[in-house]
């Protein structure tokens, strides 16, 4: 079945894609032989990270965007995650509805995603996802995040350019001064610029901007341009920065580097959350646990010292065959 599932996503079948997408969400077994045929496959896609504040308009920037790819004859893979449901886990806002025209075009991919409890603004299976594109064939792949504020940085492990979304009005002039969020982003796009404020806003991120390049001594200068989404205003402006960061990073070797980044921390995260897995499903079916945790509600074991039984006598266990 994984061969037969790998080769309808590398001949091009949605239905495919999506059912592996799935999969990969629900943490199913059958995913992962599925994914060790399609890896060859992977590495062609360019991936952009769109994020920022809710409300700053990242679906709309987002749905213009891939119209002026597509006009380039590049065909798109869409990641948009969602905040979960309470009461189902699946996505709550699902506005695609911003995207309705895209829905149509065969040559676009689009995935709701939804972050089922998982911070930093994108799905726990997010990474994977993008490797589903990426064998489907997509020359691009755009990933818009939650938006959730300051903590949302996990984007820059995953995406080769990130763009950070800023509005006048909301208080971005503050919040893009945070490190962490004016770190992440290799282009600001200050969307809504028609507003009160939006020169101010670009001044003080450009001043910003200039003054890291300077103490920091960056080998990329962030650019910073001013979008109209809802008129399709600077959308080519965007796309041509987001060209020139792409140029850089693949005159320089960086694109290298940052994928090597990647690879080495996603290999790492691979490993602990499979032993994280055995570990707890040992302990758990196995009774372990429960007393475990009895006995050191008890008092009569420590959690610290527990937590070295078991990773010792784990360690000490014969690997399966």
């Amino acid at each position: 079945m994984a061969t037969d599932y790998a080769e309808d996503i590398l001949g091009g079948s949605p239905r495919a894609a999506a059912r592996l997408i799935t999969w990969l969400e629900d943490e199913d077994d059958r995913a992962y032989p599925i994914m060790e045929s399609l890896f060859p496959h992977t590495g062609k896609a360019y991936v952009i990270g769109i994020t920022g504040s809710p409300g700053a308009g990242k679906s709309t920037l987002t749905d213009k965007l891939t119209h002026a790819i597509r006009k380039k004859g590049l065909s798109v893979g869409i990641i948009a995650v969602d905040p979960s449901s309470p009461f189902t886990g699946g996505a709550v806002l699902g506005d695609r509805v911003r995207m309705s025209r895209l829905s149509v075009d065969p040559g676009v991919f689009i995935r709701s995603m939804a972050t089922r409890g998982f911070l930093g603004g994108t799905a726990k299976a997010t990474g994977d996802v993008v490797k589903v594109l990426d064998a489907f064939g997509k020359d691009v792949i755009i990933i818009e995040t939650v938006g959730v504020g300051q903590d949302e940085v996990d984007i820059i492990g995953i995406a080769d350019t990130t763009c950070l979304v800023l509005v006048p009005g909301l208080g971005d002039a503050i919040q893009s001064m945070k490190a962490g969020i004016m770190e992440i982003a290799d282009v600001f796009v200050i969307n809504k610029a028609d507003r009160l404020g939006a020169d101010q806003l670009w001044a003080e991120v450009s001043s910003r901007v200039e003054q890291d390049s300077q103490i920091k001594q960056r080998d990329w200068t962030p650019e910073v341009v001013k979008t109209v989404a809802v008129e399709d205003g600077g959308t080519e402006d965007m796309l041509h920065a987001v060209e020139r960061h792409r140029s850089h990073l693949e005159g320089s070797g960086r694109l290298m580097d940052k994928r090597r980044e990647r690879t080495y921390q996603e290999t790492l995260r691979m490993i602990h959350n499979e032993l994280f897995r055995q570990v707890r499903d040992q302990l758990t079916n196995s009774g372990q646990l429960n007393q475990l945790v009895e006995d050191i509600l008890n008092r009569k074991r420590d959690p610290y010292s527990t937590m070295r039984d078991i990773v010792q006598g784990w360690l000490s266990l014969p690997p399966k065959a």
